[in-house]
């Protein structure tokens, strides 16, 4: 008897994911500096007394260490995270794998899903986007597939619904 071996999921997310991550990531970091940036300033504004001059003389690298980790972080990270998730829906499981240094492969039951999200927050619009989230009852039974095209997510939450229903048994 052979053992059956985990293989990557078939399907990868929409190549359009990589760009909306990186913009996603860019924002980000903007948010960020421009906090690190208000913070130096009203550090080197005030001098207060308690804070050590070394600190107010350098509160400058801040921002700009960590503009120089967001912009590296939002250019690399999304090309990384495309070439690794892949899902894929058989007609008896959702599969998916995630994970950039640590991997996670998840298999949920068609039989076991309880609800199925299909959502679209205001980046993934712009980019013609969607996020597919299938539950179940099981604390980690939870599988999420982003940057997925807007109209598979939605053929998808659609096909599944129908597929659960058919397939419900008692769960107990």
């Amino acid at each position: 008897m052979t053992t059956p071996r985990l293989r990557p999921p078939q399907h990868r997310v929409a190549p359009r994911a990589v760009l909306m991550w990186t913009v996603s990531g860019l924002v980000g970091a903007a948010v960020g500096i421009a906090v690190l940036v208000g913070a130096a300033l009203l550090l080197g504004f005030t001098r207060w007394s308690w804070v050590p001059a070394p600190v107010v003389d350098r509160a400058w690298w801040a921002p700009v260490c960590y503009g120089v980790y967001g912009v590296a972080r939002a250019v690399i990270a999304p090309r990384w995270r495309y070439r690794v998730h892949r899902w894929e829906v058989t007609a008896d499981v959702v599969y998916t794998r995630v994970g950039w240094l640590s991997r996670a492969w998840q298999l949920v039951p068609v039989s076991r899903i309880q609800t199925v999200d299909h959502t679209q927050g205001w980046l993934e619009r712009m980019f013609g986007l969607a996020t597919l989230e299938v539950r179940t009852a099981s604390h980690a039974g939870s599988s999420k597939i982003e940057g997925l095209r807007a109209e598979v997510a939605r053929e998808l939450s659609e096909q599944l619904a129908v597929r659960a229903g058919e397939l419900r048994d008692d769960a107990t």
